[in-house]
């Protein structure tokens, strides 16, 4: 996999390699359309400084959609974008390496 100056695996990995960013996206994979405290109960050990830091980025990146309803008090929900949507065969391809490494370490036993 050659790359040069604009490397496409440089630029997924600066738009999705944080580790939060992984698990943000993962839990909206999984769950669909959440609110911040629910993002923020699914992700262990994440502060909500840092949530919404990664939110704040996803959402400037395109990948995720901040959604804020004219409510008392407001809501604001959080989904993935058709940009967002189109890393689901990178993130299914992390979970099969990482399910055949835990099978392989011992660790998933």
């Amino acid at each position: 996999m050659p790359c040069d100056k604009n490397c496409p695996i440089e630029h997924t990995v600066n738009l999705i390699g944080h580790k939060w960013k992984v698990l943000i996206l993962r839990n909206l994979f999984n769950q669909g359309t959440q609110r911040f405290n629910e993002l923020s109960k699914g992700i262990d050990g994440i502060s909500q400084k840092m949530l919404t830091q990664q939110l704040r980025q996803l959402e400037k990146d395109g990948i995720i959609q901040r959604t804020v309803y004219p409510e008392v008090p407001p809501r604001v929900e959080y989904d993935l974008t058709v940009l967002g949507q189109s890393l689901k065969p990178i993130l299914e391809a992390m979970n099969v390496w990482g399910m055949e490494h835990l099978k392989q370490s011992g660790i998933g036993e």
